[in-house]
Formats: C-alpha cells, sequence, structure tokens
C-alpha cells in the first residue's frame, strides 16, 4: 500500500462490518483518522428526519448534507497529511456522486457485501441497530443492482474483520483506486 497519505471510502449496507473494519484500518497508519458518517447525522438535535426505504426529498436532502460534510472532513484530514478512512451506508448512485464529493486524491473505494443471511445474524447480535424503517433486504437489493462497481469489491462473509483488513491492504493499490 502507498505510503502517501490517501483517503478510504468504505462502505455496504448496515451490519456489513464498515466500522470495525474502518477502524481496523485506519489504526494500520502511523499518522490516520477514522470520519464516520453517521456522526453527522446524530449531531442534528431538532428537525432530522428518519432514514426508510422511500425517502422523503427532505430525508434525501439531509442524507446528501451528510455525505457532503464527510467528504468535506475526509478532504481536509487528508490534505493535513493524514490517511483519512471514511465509512457510511452509500450506496446506488449515490456512491458516484460521493466519488465525486471527495477531491482528495490518491482515494481508494472499499465496498463491504457479505451475504444477506450472514448481514442479518450480524444485525442481530449488535448492540446499535439500523436507524430508521430501513430493511436489511431494501438496502442489499440496491446495494447488489444499484450501485456501480467501483472500486474493491470484498465477500466479507467468512471473513473476520482482521482478515477483511488483511484482504483490503493486500488487493487495495490493485483493484479500488479511483483516478
Amino acid at each position: 500500500m502507498s505510503k502517501e497519505n490517501a483517503v478510504y471510502l468504505i462502505t455496504g449496507v448496515m451490519a456489513a462490518g464498515k466500522s470495525t473494519v474502518a477502524q481496523l484500518l485506519s489504526e494500520r497508519f502511523d499518522k490516520s483518522v477514522h470520519v464516520r458518517g453517521d456522526v453527522f447525522r446524530k449531531m442534528i438535535v431538532n428537525g432530522g428526519m428518519q432514514m426508510s426505504d422511500n425517502l422523503s426529498a427532505e430525508a434525501l436532502e439531509q442524507l446528501r448534507l451528510r455525505y457532503r460534510l464527510a467528504a468535506n472532513v475526509s478532504d481536509m484530514y487528508a490534505e493535513a497529511g493524514f490517511h483519512t478512512v471514511v465509512q457510511d451506508v452509500i450506496i446506488g448512485p449515490m456512491l458516484e456522486e460521493m466519488v465525486k464529493l471527495i477531491s482528495y486524491r490518491p482515494l481508494y473505494v472499499i465496498v463491504l457485501a457479505p451475504r444477506i443471511d450472514i448481514i442479518a445474524a450480524r444485525e442481530s447480535a449488535r448492540k446499535k441497530k439500523g436507524y430508521g424503517d430501513i430493511s436489511i433486504e431494501s438496502l442489499d437489493a440496491v446495494l447488489q443492482s444499484e450501485t456501480p462497481r467501483l472500486g474493491l469489491w470484498l465477500d466479507s462473509s467468512e471473513m473476520t474483520p482482521e482478515e477483511t483488513v488483511g484482504m483490503i491492504y493486500k488487493r487495495l493499490e490493485t483493484a479500488a483506486k479511483i483516478k
């Protein structure tokens, strides 16, 4: 993997392992930041819109605001010399939008795509639950059928988080770089 700092965008559906993998990846660098996109949603005190399978215009605008904030913060940290790992649920055509929002290069996109049965088991086992009225099935359908095949896609169903990071680290330069 390159020693120059970069932005690493990790996405996938709820319970795909994004937070854990992003944290472990960021810990591999001497100078790094882990930007959690969901933090920007949680900052809204009043007027926040719930995410659902059918987003209202306002909910969609808040989601896009969250992505713009994460992209700007990621760019600023990378410009300051940090390896910046940003993670959020960014699927469907919005993945291309997010790639355009992040101006810093190199940019690496990593899509975690475990099987739906694994996602369901992970979701039921974790304390943190998905938000809103979004079903795992609908998110996975968008991931599989509407998300552009950018970067490195990993079926991490049978991998531990550490093995997933190892695979990312091994395949990053050849499979995930966005120009």
